[in-house]
């Protein structure tokens, strides 16, 4: 009975062993042997989202190690921001926001996006901070509700930072309620980021061996040797995050405003009207994204009035107008007192273009004033035979030339069909006589 004891004890131990073995080769082998790299630049935009959806998916998909969110921004909406953060702590792998490369900023809503990764980096000359909120044109808030929101984010700011130092949690709520910023280097100091990197390879190098919290599980990251794989963003997805461009805006609203006056001033055209609609469809997009001041549309919409009478009319001086309405238009809805660098339209762009068309028009209405004062022609040439369109008694239209003209004859009542010669030209009016065609 002993012996048989022992013998499935040594059975039982065996196939324990064997187990383990197994599930240990399957760990190894499952092991990824990448880091997924995202890169997000500018503004904060419902791109941003997407992409960062879409490269999570793709992570646990192909069993990445682990994401690096490489970030560079000036901030951004509070409820874009949030469904942003929510997205990095749901992720099932770990996401490491990684404020780079140099001289890259994490300011306002970057700063809680990067306190929310699982580790938090920062490359040399970057900055983050500054994460007062205000208004949708950059405008400071109302003092209640500057209260209510800024308590809202310090709330959030100790959850998100709350297993970091003392230090770096009032650090993190003085960026928000004082508007305060720090370097890289005071950051770490601190410890209200995780790493100082130089680059990403650099930072791979330091996340090895590192346990971190993902979804309620510990998770310790094997980086060494782990290949950097770059997920980019889509087609789409790039023309998008082009939209946030201040001036990329102001030359689409500059060209759709330009392609509807073309259409308007020559209807049944059909192409310029459809890059106009297209152009200001794609403007109106990053309208919505950027903090603007939408009071400048009014001299926008204005400034295409002036110009449309300008065209009908020809009067010249209406142009001129429209170029200091289309200028001031501008500048009121990307550059109004408080906008903040970034989301400010180029000054010299918007004169330049602005002069330059207005130039044009003014070119356009010289001609036409001219062609109005120039006396009419008509190339009919005396001797030219035409055929009768409608009954000349003694007045009628002949068709000569390609064209229909007014004709009297001199020959008597003419009937439809009948063919005449040109006789001589008076005014719009030609002179005319029967005579058939003569055939070879």
């Amino acid at each position: 009975m002993t012996g048989l004891r022992r013998f499935r004890l040594s059975t039982a131990l065996v196939l324990l062993s064997t187990m383990w073995l197994a599930m240990s080769l399957a760990r190894a082998q499952a092991r990824s042997d990448h880091a997924l790299v995202m890169r997000v630049e500018g503004p904060l935009t419902p791109v941003w989202l997407s992409y960062l959806e879409r490269g999570v998916r793709a992570a646990e998909a192909d069993n990445s190690e682990l994401i690096v969110l490489q970030l560079n921004t000036p901030g951004g909406q509070i409820d874009l921001m949030d469904r942003i953060i929510n997205v990095i702590l749901t992720s099932p792998k770990p996401v490491v926001v990684f404020v780079a490369p140099r001289g890259a900023e994490a300011g306002s809503a970057g700063t809680l996006i990067t306190l929310a990764g699982h580790i938090s980096a920062m490359s040399p000359q970057t900055t983050i901070g500054a994460a007062s909120p205000v208004g949708g044109q950059g405008e400071d808030i109302g003092e209640t509700m500057g209260a209510k929101v800024k308590n809202i984010l310090k709330a959030k700011v100790r959850t998100l930072a709350a297993r970091r130092p003392a230090e770096a949690i009032a650090l993190a709520e003085s960026m928000i309620e004082e508007a305060r910023a720090a370097t890289a280097e005071e950051a770490l100091r601190i410890g209200l980021v995780d790493i100082f990197a130089q680059d990403v390879p650099d930072l791979l190098k330091q996340l090895d061996g590192r346990t971190v919290l993902v979804q309620e599980r510990e998770v310790t990251l094997r980086t060494t040797g782990l290949r950097e794989v770059a997920f980019e963003m889509g087609l789409l997805e790039n023309l998008l995050s082009l939209l946030t461009n201040p001036n990329i805006l102001f030359l689409l609203l500059f060209i759709g405003a330009q392609a509807l006056l073309i259409e308007l001033s020559s209807p049944g055209i059909g192409l310029p009207g459809l890059v106009g609609v297209v152009s200001l469809a794609l403007a109106l997009y990053g309208l919505g994204v950027l903090p603007v001041n939408w009071f400048g549309l009014v001299f926008i919409v204005l400034a295409v009035v002036l110009f449309l009478v300008d065209l009908q009319t020809g009067i010249g001086l209406l142009s001129l107008g429209a170029v200091v309405s289309l200028v001031i238009g501008v500048l009121v809805l990307f550059n109004s007192p408080g906008s903040l660098p970034y989301f400010r339209v180029s000054v010299p762009l918007v004169i330049g273009t602005s002069v330059v068309v207005g130039g044009a028009f003014l070119a356009l209405m010289v001609s036409i004033m001219r062609s109005r004062r120039r006396p009419v022609e008509i190339r009919v040439p005396v001797g030219a035979m035409g055929e009768v369109r409608t009954r000349l008694d003694p007045l009628g239209i002949v068709h000569v030339a390609g064209e229909d003209w007014t004709a009297e004859s001199l020959s008597g009542p003419i009937e439809p069909g009948q063919h005449v010669r040109v006789v001589s030209v008076e005014g719009l009016r030609l002179k005319v006589r029967t005579e058939e065609p003569h055939h070879p």
